[in-house]
């Protein structure tokens, strides 16, 4: 079935399966007409990316394996097109600064309507 060009397509990268839900369920109240693909972690995120290339990402920053903010850095340097908002729990400086390096935003968690605003609002802003 061919994606209509207005159609966007979102990967939401976080190993947990509750973030994960959450996520989707916010965009897609917004967002329905939205395709949407998940990994749990950033080699999974990498290597779906190289296979199928979203429009946007949501990257947690915690996981098992490479950070959310490696595989970002990773995922933009062969496909920098891909706008990525970086969610985390952790909102110190240094993640600040190094989601601003990486041409991202960082978003608080917990997942809330109020978080996928400002999530969404990058998306559709970012140029």
């Amino acid at each position: 079935m061919p994606v209509d060009s207005s159609t966007k397509t979102l990967l939401i990268v976080d190993d947990s399966k509750v973030s994960r839900m959450l996520i989707r369920t916010h965009i897609l109240t917004q967002r329905p007409e939205w395709i949407i693909s998940e990994a749990a972690c950033g080699e999974d995120a990498i290597a779906l990316v190289a296979n199928d290339l979203p429009d946007y990402c949501t990257m947690d920053i915690n996981m098992p394996g490479i950070s959310g903010t490696e595989a970002a850095e990773q995922i933009l340097a062969n496909h920098p097109s891909i706008k990525i908002v970086i969610f985390s729990a952790n909102i110190q400086e240094t993640h600040q600064e190094r989601a601003r390096s990486l041409g991202t935003i960082l978003v608080a968690k917990p997942v809330t309507e109020k978080s996928i605003a400002l999530a969404l609002d990058y998306f559709d802003n970012a140029q």
